[in-house]
Parts: structure tokens; sequence; C-alpha cells
């Protein structure tokens, strides 16, 4: 394959993932790490990615300015979050009082729970018919309807939230970078959002990669806010600043 080509077709498998090893490009193009390595290197000085220690991301400043619908971003990297939302299910423990953030990982999240004792608190319309499908005691927060999230948000729905305490909250982002930290495209999700982690006894962010590396219009809170539960993290910057769990979504 010839050098631009294989660029080209590094650029669009970063594009899609938010991040890739220099191994899984080794397999992919069949190439050595010399080559691989040579390749990110000559891709970062002309401004496409960023190389970060044994692979590659996402440009820091991608800026995200539109939030996609519930259905549509269920559907992307779904085998990734999926696994992050099996683990995360995992960690709910029958004494938990927990809030579910609006969201795709959170949605899927809300699927794979089985625990049926613990008491959930969501702002999301679909996780909360889930939960309760499943038998679940699920309480949806107040305020108003964002129609292309399906998330409750508003003043009424932050004051809401200020009355309980969780030991555990599920929080979903749209973008992460080590300056930014977790962003969202909306000033009123982005306040549940950092409510909910304020009240929670630990908090922890569901992303998958393509996450990493993206910036949208509001900050939630710093990287250190939250845990984070992801398929994979490859900037060492930001795992530095917080505790990662990955889950392998292979």
């Amino acid at each position: 394959m010839l050098t631009q080509d294989r660029h080209g077709k590094i650029l669009e498998l970063i594009s899609n993932k938010g991040s890739v090893t220099v191994s899984e490009l080794c397999d992919v193009f069949g190439a050595s790490e010399s080559t691989i390595r040579r390749d990110l290197a000559a891709l970062t000085a002309i401004g496409k990615i960023n190389k970060v220690r044994g692979g590659a991301m996402l440009l820091s400043q991608e800026f995200l300015n539109r939030e996609e619908t519930i259905n549509k971003k269920v559907n992307a990297n779904y085998a990734a979050k999926s696994k992050i939302a099996a683990y995360a299910s995992s960690l709910i423990r029958d004494d938990d009082y927990v809030f579910i953030d609006a969201g795709s990982t959170t949605f899927l999240l809300a699927c794979a729970i089985t625990n049926t004792k613990a008491r959930y608190i969501t702002n999301g319309i679909a996780h909360a018919q889930e939960l309760a499908a499943k038998g679940c005691r699920v309480t949806v927060l107040g305020g108003e309807l964002k129609r292309s999230t399906e998330a409750i948000t508003g003043v009424v729905a932050a004051t809401n939230l200020q009355q309980y305490n969780f030991s555990k909250a599920f929080i979903g982002i749209n973008g992460i970078t080590e300056k930014q930290g977790f962003t969202t495209t909306d000033m009123e999700e982005a306040t549940i959002k950092a409510v909910a982690m304020e009240r929670s006894f630990v908090s922890y962010v569901l992303t998958d990669a393509s996450k990493f590396g993206k910036v949208s219009a509001v900050t939630v809170a710093p990287i250190d806010a939250s845990c984070i539960i992801c398929d994979r993290c490859t900037d060492p910057e930001i795992q530095s600043k917080t505790v990662i769990k990955e889950v392998d979504a292979t």
C-alpha cells in the first residue's frame, strides 16, 4: 500500500474510533512498528492527529456543536458501549442509591441492569421506562424535556436533584480532554451532570474512545471529578488525572 493511501486509512480509523494503538495499526496494515510510528509522526507534523505514547488520537481541538438523537447515538460504537454498560451494571449493589444520566451508553446501562433492589433516579425517559419494565424502583426528575436526547433538564430538574445523596452516579458525556475536562453541548444538561456528580459519593463517566480528544461547548467538570469507564484511553495526560477502567470491547 502506498504511504499516502495508508495515511488516509489511518485518519479514517482514528476518526471512527477516537484513538488507535500502534499495535492495532500494525495488525491492520501488516506494517512494522517503525513504519507506523513514522506515519503517526508525519500526520502529527501536518496537524491531522495527536501522537501519544503507544498510539494516536483525534486532535483535542475538534469541536462538537451538534447533539445527535438518542437513537443515532446508541447505534454508534454499539459493541464498545455495550461492554462498558455491562461492566458498569456489575458495580451496582443492593443498597445503592443510583443516579443514571440521560445518554446513549447510560441507556445501554439501564438495559444491562439486573439488580432490582437498588433505588434508581434518572433524567432519561427511555432509561426510566427500561428500568420500570424490569421491576426496578425508579424516580424520574421533573423538568423540561429535551426532544433530541429525551433528557429532562432545566432549573426544576437541577433543584430536584439537590434533594438526593447518591452512592453512585453514572454520567454520559460528549467530549473529554485534559484541558477542558468533561464537556457537553447544552448548558442545562451540563448543570444536571455537574450537580449529580457533586451529590454522589462516587461518579463514573461512561464513554467509548471516540469521545476522547473532543470538546463541546460547556464544561461539566474537570477530569479528576469522576472515574472513567471506557473501552480504551491512550492519552497519558488523562490517565494521570483520574481512575480509568478500560473494558475490553473485542
